[in-house]
Parts: structure tokens; sequence; C-alpha cells
């Protein structure tokens, strides 16, 4: 071999070092640039995750707190103003003793039923049952009530420990199956509900069906309808995950942990 030949060989494979450098280089570079404007869309993504569940959760408190508003409006507020009216009657001169003991009865009865509204939009708030004697019981009494309507049965059945402790988590989970129940009698129109908790691959699940009219999962109108951004904001307040199936005139099924 020659000195030109060994110098062309030397230069060759230099050249073709350069031109393998020269490729990584560009393959990298354009390789980190699709890896930072993934990394770019994903924050982008979680910030707007973020947003909507902010919104859902804001959502949902001012709709609760209009229910109330309005509970305590249309309920109270007509009770207390007939209370009033009565009472400014009891000052007549010209009452009977027996005029005088209907309207004092009718003040009382008025009053009674003004107490139990009361009681019941606290209950609505925060059962009563569930702060006592915790989630277990709460649900169990829940469904009950609801079978006693004979139209819309409930099976329930739980394996897990609810510790009393866990007041947020506990009530969160509560909230979850009350829009799931009101979803299907009030959408779904189903005449049986199945629940189940249980230890599942090592957490504890919550498994939700029911033979409703169930909907198109693909149609977020429907999704939105349905109340399941208030579902997927709580089951993130609880840290736990959430799966959906359904299909039309197939009922639902869904899952969550906590």
């Amino acid at each position: 071999m020659n000195e030109n030949t060994i110098i062309s060989t030397i230069v060759y494979t230099f050249l073709a070092f350069t031109l393998l450098a020269v490729t990584l280089i560009i393959f990298y570079y354009f390789s980190n640039k699709k890896i930072t404007r993934n990394l770019i869309q994903k924050k982008e993504l979680e910030v707007r995750y973020e947003k909507d569940l902010t919104h859902a959760i804001i959502s949902a408190q001012e709709k609760e707190r209009l229910r109330i508003a309005q509970d305590l409006h249309d309920d109270i507020s007509s009770k207390l103003s007939v209370v009033s009216l009565n009472i400014h009657l009891l000052d007549f001169d010209n009452l009977t003793r027996e005029e005088y003991n209907d309207l004092k009865n009718k003040i009382i009865h008025l009053v009674n039923k003004t107490a139990e509204s009361a009681r019941q939009i606290s209950h609505d708030l925060l059962p009563p049952i569930l702060e006592k004697f915790g989630l277990h019981a709460a649900i169990d009494a829940l469904c009950s009530e609801i079978n006693l309507s004979k139209t819309l049965q409930v099976t329930y059945s739980n394996s897990l420990y609810f510790a009393k402790a866990e007041e947020e988590k506990n009530l969160h989970i509560f909230r979850i199956l009350q829009e799931l129940i009101n979803n299907s009698i009030k959408h779904g129109e189903s005449t049986h509900i199945d629940i189940e908790f249980l230890g599942k691959d090592g957490k504890n699940t919550c498994i939700y069906k029911d033979d409703g009219k169930g909907f198109n999962l693909n149609e977020n109108t429907l999704k939105e309808g349905l109340g399941l951004r208030n579902i997927r904001s709580r089951v993130e307040l609880i840290s736990g995950t959430l799966k959906i199936e359904s299909e039309n005139n197939k009922g639902i099924a869904v899952e969550f942990t906590f």
C-alpha cells in the first residue's frame, strides 16, 4: 500500500466519522426538540386538566349552594312567612277561644314542619348517620331508602372497613354514590343497581353497575350532562382512579378506587 492510498484511507475514514458525528448530532437535536415539545404539550395538558378540575369543583360547589338557597327560600322561608302572618292574627281582640286555639295549633304545626325541613336540608348537607355511624351504615341506609320505592332496587355488598376518622374521604365516596344513583334514576331510567365494595389488586375499590339506558362515552355533551365531571373531581380529591364503561341501551359500569 503506497503513501497516497494510506492518506486517502485516513481522509475517507475521517470524513466518514465526521459525517456520522454530524448525523448523530442532528438526530440528537431533532430528537431532543421532539421530546421537549412533547413535554411542553404534556405540561399544557396537565395545566388544562387542573383548570378543568378546579372549574368542575367550583361548579359543583356553586350548584350545591344554589340548591340550598332554593330549599331555604322555597321551603323554610315560605313557612316562616305563614308563621309570622298567623302570629299577627293572634293580636286580634275579637278572636274566640276556639279560633285562638286553632291559630295556635296551626302555628305549632308550621313550626314543627319548618324544623323538619331544616333537619332535611341539614341531612342533605351531611347525613347524621354518616357522621355518627360511618360510611357503611350511611350507604346501607341510602340503599334501603331507595328500595322502599319498589320501582328501583339496589343491591349493596361490602367487604371493606371504612375508618370513621377519614370523614372527608367518606363524604366524597358517599357523594359519588349519590351522584351515580341520581344519574341512574334521572337519565338511565334503571330498575336495578348493584354496588359492591371490595379489595381489588391491592386497592379499595367500588364497583357500580346499573341496567339503564347507558350512553355513548364518545359524546362529550352526554358526559357533561350526566355529571361525570363532578364524579371525576371527587375521585381525584380522594387520590383514586376512575374507570367508566357504557354503551347505549346497555347500562353503565363504574369502577373507582380510593
